[in-house]
């Protein structure tokens, strides 16, 4: 008897092992789908933004991104060169879901490096922005036009009539021309948009009557270009729409908005292809982890509640229709012009190497 019942007891004892061994398996399975799950919850919800713009703005709209869909934005600010050189450096490592800057020709130099990936096709951005200011990789997500500011004490509206970028290079405007240096990324973007238009040989002749006409060395950004003619160092400059409002809203001082009232905008190649456009842009970085938050985001940017607060934080032009830019754009430089929806801005990146080049030959410093 006590042989059976030991039998018998190991009999149990071994079932209950096999019981266990079964019940942890699935208890093990269950933890680890429950883990992947998480993790899988935790990523979905958020996005990685390398961000080369410099408006505090910024911050705040994408908090109410994340009000509205409860994505976190995990926001790093920087230069863009510094930036790009991160993401480059940290390859498929690299956190980046987007990369949003200023000026189309970084977005497409950075594609151009094999940085970006196709993703940016979604109803909203097909139908919001026009195709010259998109591709599959990056979009525009705000605008704005690089143009002539002028005194009107000093400059007569026949001198003016029908201006173009071209005639940036007529010697009438000898020693009365101000504009900011060939490295800026502005100006290689507007060369490479006349390379695109008229050929790199044209270009570069435009370049050389262009720095003829210099009324001084380039320095100093955009504001500086037009406090300059304020001051009477020069008649005409070359400067992004933005910076006026910027200046007239005070938010630079009283000094600036007073320089700000002495100069008058002018909309060039209004005759022809239409005034030189540009955009903020949001790149897909390639291999971004978060690609669908990543795409809802740029979606958001193009919402009417985004664009508002671009307009009337940052002074750039909506991306899409039925969106009021500033009032202090409005009343100072107004609406009423033609834009270049003919040139892809994608040619600004792709004609960048030549438009420095072509500066460079000219003695543009």
């Amino acid at each position: 008897m006590r042989l059976i019942t030991i039998r018998i007891a190991n009999n149990y004892h071994s079932q209950d092992n096999n019981i266990n061994k079964d019940y942890m398996k699935k208890i093990s399975i269950i933890a680890l789908i429950t883990t992947l799950f998480v993790s899988a919850f935790a990523v979905a919800n958020e996005v990685n933004i390398f961000n080369a713009r410099h408006y505090k703005a910024d911050a705040e709209l994408y908090n109410k991104f994340t009000k509205k869909t409860g994505i976190k934005v995990n926001l790093i600010n920087g230069k863009a060169g510094a930036l790009e050189k991160r993401m480059i450096e940290e390859g498929a490592d690299s956190s980046a879901d987007l990369y949003i800057t200023a000026d189309a020709g970084r977005c497409g130099a950075f594609q151009a490096k094999g940085m970006t990936q196709k993703g940016l096709t979604s109803p909203t951005i097909k139908s919001s922005v026009p195709k010259n200011f998109r591709t599959t990789h990056w979009v525009g997500v705000a605008k704005r036009a690089r143009i002539i500011y002028y005194s009107p004490e000093r400059v007569t509206g026949a001198e003016l009539s029908g201006m173009t970028y071209e005639g940036l290079a007529d010697p009438k405007w000898k020693g009365r021309l101000v504009i900011r240096k060939s490295s800026n990324i502005y100006n290689k973007s507007l060369v490479a948009s006349l390379i695109e238009n008229n050929g790199k040989k044209a270009t570069a002749d435009w370049a050389k009557g262009v720095v003829a006409n210099m009324a001084r060395d380039s320095k100093g950004n955009d504001r500086a270009q037009i406090m300059a003619v304020a001051a009477g160092e020069a008649d005409i400059a070359v400067a992004n729409t933005y910076y006026l409002a910027l200046m007239l809203s005070g938010k630079k001082g009283a000094e600036q908005q007073a320089a700000a009232k002495k100069v008058k905008a002018f909309f060039p190649n209004q005759q022809g292809r239409g005034t030189h456009m540009n955009i903020s842009c949001a790149a897909l970085v390639k291999g971004a982890p978060n690609k669908a938050n990543a795409i809802a985001l740029v979606d958001y940017l193009l919402s009417a509640e985004a664009q508002e607060h671009f307009t009337n934080n940052t002074f750039e032009f909506p991306m899409i229709g039925g969106v009021s830019p500033n009032p202090l754009v409005v009343n100072n430089l107004g609406l009423d012009f033609n834009q270049d929806l003919s040139t892809k801005v994608a040619s600004y990146g792709k004609n960048q190497a030549a438009a420095l080049e072509v500066m460079t030959a000219a003695g543009w410093k």
